[in-house]
């Protein structure tokens, strides 16, 4: 995997919490990723939104691409389309994707590296797999989350944040024996380089054969585990957690996991997993498509303004490779 490594020996380590006394939090429910078809036909595991969402409030999507081995002239992404009220955030394990979009924004993603892109007020933008990889085939593995915005900032101006590998934060658990990378929010006073509107914790974490990861965590924010390859299990009563399944904590002030000492194949390296959790908007939810906004009359006037040209025109040298976003909605 070449997402960021190091040696976790030479790393800020978390705090050791102690058994007694620390308000673990329990497992409340666990979700089984259903499969999907994305962009140009690329296959993505996605484990919400799904019945409640609620659970994941201020997250609205989370979709696992890969881990795939393309062939030739295989790979795919998603051409040119729109979003308004809220934000995209791809990370990119392996292989990588090029962005681009109305604002300006854009570059490769590749590697540990993630782009950041508030949509707000509205944008556009492709992702594509870069020529070389269309051409060749090659590993391909990826995330990308969407984080709500409140009404009060549903119509702020679009940003685009590119986030190198070497800038996430990078710290160990107390014993050594799991790598953190945060992304985004704050671990025990350690800040990750995404700069965020809605209040969110975003690590993903590789966790050693039968070592354990613990850490503190913010009483008003939820919290979820997703796992990218391997098994493990989460909370004190060791629920088993593995690839493609979510796991929704209750309330607490910590959290606790441990890797299976006994991995499958693909992951000899240990068990790779998401943690993230946000403090809840609880604002009513009203989505079509690419638009996420409080109520159907904006996401009427968001369909208006999309097909009037208002949130963006696509750059003149990407006209050639327009999608039909505009002929679907």
């Amino acid at each position: 995997m070449p997402a960021v490594t190091a040696d976790t020996l030479t790393l800020p380590r978390l705090p050791e919490l102690p058994e007694a006394g620390t308000a673990w939090r329990g497992v409340r429910r666990i979700i089984q990723a259903r499969k999907f078809l994305e962009g140009e036909g690329f296959q993505v595991r996605r484990p919400f939104p799904g019945v409640d969402l609620s659970l994941a409030d201020p997250f609205l999507l989370l979709d696992h691409m890969g881990a795939v081995e393309y062939g030739p002239g295989e790979a795919k992404g998603a051409p040119w389309h729109p979003h308004r009220g809220f934000e995209t955030v791809t990370y990119i394990i392996d292989g990588a994707f090029e962005h681009t979009d109305s604002i300006g924004g854009g570059g490769l993603i590749t590697d540990g590296a993630t782009q950041w892109m508030t949509a707000g007020a509205g944008i556009l933008h492709n992702e594509m797999p870069p020529q070389d990889m269309i051409a060749k085939g090659g590993l391909f593995h990826g995330v990308q989350l969407w984080v709500n915005l409140p009404k009060a900032l549903k119509m702020v101006q679009p940003r685009y944040q590119d986030i190198k590998a070497r800038d996430a934060k990078l710290l160990s658990s107390a014993d050594g024996g799991a790598l953190v990378r945060v992304i985004a929010g704050t671990l025990a006073g350690h800040d990750g380089p995404g700069v965020t509107y809605s209040p969110i914790t975003y690590l993903h974490a590789t966790v050693s054969p039968g070592a354990r990861l613990a850490m503190p965590w913010p009483e008003d924010f939820n919290a979820m585990v997703y796992v990218l390859s391997g098994r493990g299990t989460i909370a004190e009563e060791g629920r088993p957690l593995e690839e493609g399944q979510l796991g929704v904590f209750g309330p607490g002030s910590a959290l606790t996991m441990r890797a299976a000492a006994g991995q499958p194949g693909n992951s000899a390296a240990g068990w790779e997993i998401l943690v993230l959790g946000g403090l809840p908007i609880n604002e009513p939810i009203s989505r079509y498509g690419p638009f996420v906004m409080n109520t159907r009359q904006e996401i009427v006037q968001a369909m208006e303004d999309f097909q009037a040209g208002r949130l963006g025109q696509i750059p003149a040298e990407h006209l050639a490779h327009r999608s039909s976003a505009d002929e679907k909605l």
